[in-house]
This record gives structure tokens, sequence and C-alpha cells, in this order.
């Protein structure tokens, strides 16, 4: 079989069984969307999230977080990053402090959060796209990974449909650790540790760091065990 034929051959692989095409091998490789989390990359085929690819990320804690990191490490590259919003739950202090390059969509349904992401897919403007609070099905779900191809963008979707994903992550807190009281009390976290675990064609291997924690909400009461209250009858 020439040369070409073999070319041609492979192409159609790619584009008929996404998930057929190997992350790991040498020259077929091309250049993937580190996370900026060392540990993370480390573990993940060729040093970060494969462009032109899905990802899924089974959303067991910690996924925002480390995800949002992976924005602002393209971001610092010089690089353009995209987030759909699905389900409208990010606060907007969680995201107002963003550098330029980095992109917050909150679509209105469903069916726009597909177009949305398909969109920006194709424009190739993006290297790497999130996905979350919403999951593509079925023909969406071929109709994004064709988009992520042409685009050559790294999409990762937020949730547990794995069809044809090339790269399937999943993450848990295992531990917290926190900042006391002169009392000795818990008062609020400082940190929590992650267990990211990355399985892939021939990849199967997991990380183990810390994530700082974060507060973006105003405390709604004096005390931290007593609910907020107001606006309910008396």
């Amino acid at each position: 079989m020439s040369r070409s034929s073999i070319a041609a051959l492979r192409a159609l692989i790619e584009q008929r069984f996404p998930d057929a095409t190997p992350l790991t091998g040498g020259s077929q490789t091309t250049e993937q969307v580190a996370t900026g989390i060392g540990a993370l990359d480390k573990i993940l085929p060729n040093g970060g999230l494969p462009r032109a690819r899905l990802s899924v990320w089974a959303p067991h804690g910690g996924a925002t977080a480390i995800l949002r990191a992976a924005c602002h490490s393209v971001v610092a590259g010089g690089e353009r990053a995209g987030w759909i919003d699905g389900d409208n739950t990010l606060a907007g202090d969680f995201w107002s402090q963003d550098p330029g390059g980095l992109y917050l969509i909150r679509p209105k349904s469903r069916i726009h959060a597909m177009r949305a992401a398909e969109e920006l897919l194709r424009s190739g403007g993006f290297s790497l796209l999130i996905l979350a609070g919403t999951e593509p099905q079925g023909t969406e779900t071929v109709r994004l990974t064709r988009a992520a191809r042409e685009g050559g963008t790294a999409l990762v979707s937020v949730g547990n449909s794995a069809s044809m994903a090339s790269l399937k992550l999943a993450s848990r807190l295992l531990r917290w650790r926190w900042r006391r009281t002169p009392f000795g009390d818990p008062a609020d976290a400082v940190d929590v540790t992650v267990r990211v675990d990355a399985r892939a064609i021939g990849v199967n291997s997991h990380a183990v760091f810390p994530i700082p924690v974060s507060h973006h909400e105003l405390r709604l009461s004096l005390e931290s065990e007593l609910a907020d209250r107001r606006g309910l009858p008396r």
C-alpha cells in the first residue's frame, strides 16, 4: 500500500472513528494544551489536553477549579480559552478578575449552548473550550467532535457521557486543610487535596495534588453554622 493510500485511510479512520486515534505515538502526535498544573500534565498523554479532540471530565469534585486553572494557563501562553456555562452556575466574582483572552458564554438554552460550542470550535480561534452544565448527546457529540477537529481546539465536556471521548478524566476530593480559630475550631478552608484519574488508549494513571480554596461569596450570617433566613416567613 502506498504512503498516499495509508494517509488517506488514516484520515478516513480519524474522521469516522475519533476515539480510534491513539493519543500517544511519536510523530503522529500534536502539541497539547497544558493545564499549568505540573502533577496533572505529567500523567496526561503528551503533557496536556489533546487538541482537536474531545475530553470528558466526570465532575466528582475539583473539576471546575482545575479547568479554570487550565484556562488561565492558556491565556498566559498568549492563546484564547472559552467556557460555556450551560446552567449559569458560575458566580460573577468567580470570573470577573480573569484577564483578556478568556471568554465566558452563558447561553439561554441547551440548544444555544450546543450551537455556541460548535461555532466557537469551528472558528479555530480557541485553544481550549470548556462545555459545562449541559452534555452533548448522540449526533451532538459527533458534530462537536468534528468541529473540534476542524478548529484544532481542545474540547472538554464536563459530565459523565464519555461517548467518542479520546481522553476520560475524573476527579474527587480527598482531604481538606483548614485555618482554625483561636479555639481550635475549623474556620476557613485553606486548600483541598484532589485526585485526578486519566484514561486513554495506552494510558491509565492518576495524580494527587493540592489546590487552594478561594472564597467568592460573602458570609450571609454572623455564625457560619447558622442558615440565612432572610426573606423566609417568621
